[in-house]
């Protein structure tokens, strides 16, 4: 554990519909740079390396909690019905009552956050053995924020926009809704907040006042940049803040060496990992877990997710590859595409317009023109004319096709699976081929070329007539 983690649990609020996204998709669960509102909150969370992480949730829960499973040491716990920010805290209360410490309390919603934040929000909170202590920033405009109400410059309570006074809500100071609790009065003060605002509601920001009335400490700690504490309610902020974290992604790649022809226009994802020496050309987009190795060139248009392409690789205009792996050296297209499980040799080539699917092409192999390969396996070395096709279903069943070392497959073939071409064998231009086809042999499977002299002049009269 980290020195600001040896009593440190994390709960996260992601109960709330987000009526103001428009959607019936859970506000945290909406994306950017690839990954759920939530997972980029959660993932800073655990960076701070905490006792616990708890999720609170409540709309289309199931949903919520399917998104954040398999994340290590977070939980999560149901809120039902909505009654609240206060009452979504007291929902942690089996979980956390008893437990030493502090409590960080984040929202859902709020990706920007960093760890470093946090942390100097622990050890202030820490430093001024406080009960409470609100993390806060001002901004220009303050709509939609709670307001800092301070006296004789130490906070006295929170108001919420809803609640304030005229005078209140010029007030610029807000809540971020971020926060750092003692654990051991916590549950305790909880249960004195009252509902008499608005909404009904048991505001969590009605602690301050609680404790004051104690005589407990109440701290504040500010934040110099306000995006760092933004949350998300519309889908243009939604726009907004991805824009924010695609440039900031892709700053990070030109720090360690990637070309980007335009930023602007270059979409890389935060799981997304690209090495030195990459040239990344306009309106490339890189997505999910994709690797991407050294002196490689993506170029205009093309889009990679969940793939590994090696060192030396080249992607030429407009291909989709999607959870394939393209071997050190090999070229693919333009206009290609590679789908699920198709791995690429070293130096093979993928031209214009052919698709592979579940298909291993090896060493060197090439199929580079208007070509389908699906659950084929392809040996070194072997050429695929144009306009080949492996036929691998059989209307209820997939079958594979084998291709050994060295093969010549002519243009116009269809190969009807399952079918072994063997090492070093030919197949003629325009064959059908339903058997097997020994090494070093020809095959060639079509009709006898019939002449008839004078057919087409003998046509064409008669259309005169």
């Amino acid at each position: 554990m980290t020195e600001t983690s040896a009593a440190l649990h994390v709960l996260v609020l992601a109960a709330g519909k987000g009526t103001r996204m428009k959607s019936s998709r859970p506000k945290v669960l909406h994306a950017i740079g690839g990954l759920p509102l939530i997972s980029h909150v959660l993932r800073t969370a655990a960076a701070l390396d905490p006792v616990s992480i708890l999720v609170v949730v409540g709309h289309e829960a199931e949903r919520v909690e399917a998104a954040v499973a398999g994340m290590p040491r977070v939980r999560c716990i149901r809120q039902e019905p909505q009654l609240g920010t206060g009452h979504a805290v007291l929902q942690s209360e089996p979980q956390l009552a008893g437990c030493p410490g502090t409590l960080l309390l984040l929202s859902g919603d709020v990706p920007l956050l960093r760890a470093e934040t946090l942390q100097a929000l622990a050890r202030h909170h820490a430093a001024r053995d406080a009960a409470a202590t609100v993390l806060t920033t001002e901004l220009g405009d303050p709509t939609g924020y709670g307001r800092i109400v301070r006296e004789h410059g130490r906070m006295a309570r929170i108001v919420e926009e809803r609640d304030a006074s005229p005078e209140e809500r010029a007030i610029r100071e807000v809540n971020t809704g971020v926060y750092a609790f003692d654990l051991a009065p916590l549950f305790g003060a909880l249960r004195q907040i009252a509902t008499g605002n608005s909404q009904g509601e048991y505001y969590l920001p009605d602690l301050v006042e609680i404790y004051r009335r104690r005589g407990a400490p109440v701290e504040t700690l500010g934040v110099a940049d306000p995006e760092e504490v933004r949350g998300v309610n519309t889908q243009a902020e939604l726009a907004a803040m991805g824009t924010r974290i695609r440039a900031a992604r892709v700053a990070a790649l030109m720090a360690s060496g990637v070309t980007v022809v335009d930023p602007v226009t270059t979409y890389v994802d935060v799981e997304s990992e690209v090495g030195p020496d990459t040239v990344l050309q306009p309106n490339v987009y890189l997505e999910g877990r994709t690797r991407i190795g050294t002196g490689c060139e993506i170029h205009a248009g093309t889009r990679v997710v969940d793939s590994t392409v090696e060192d030396g690789a080249v992607l030429l205009n407009h291909c989709v590859v999607t959870q394939a792996h393209v071997g050190p050296g090999a070229i693919v297209g333009p206009f290609a595409r590679l789908r699920p499980e198709t791995v690429l040799g070293p130096a093979a080539h993928v031209g214009n317009f052919v698709e592979l699917k579940k298909t291993t092409l090896g060493r060197g192999s090439k199929a580079n023109h208007l070509t389908y390969l699906g659950d084929a396996t392809i040996g070194e070395g072997v050429n695929i004319g144009a306009g080949t096709i492996t036929c691998n279903y059989d209307g209820v069943l997939k079958h594979r096709t084998v291709i050994e070392d060295e093969a010549f497959i002519g243009s116009d073939s269809q190969l009807v699976a399952p079918v072994r071409i063997g090492r070093g064998a030919y197949v003629g231009a325009g064959s059908s081929i339903t058997r097997d086809v020994p090494p070093d042999a020809l095959a060639v499977a079509r009709a006898d070329q019939v002449i008839k002299e004078g057919w087409a002049a003998r046509r064409r009269a008669e259309r005169k007539k």
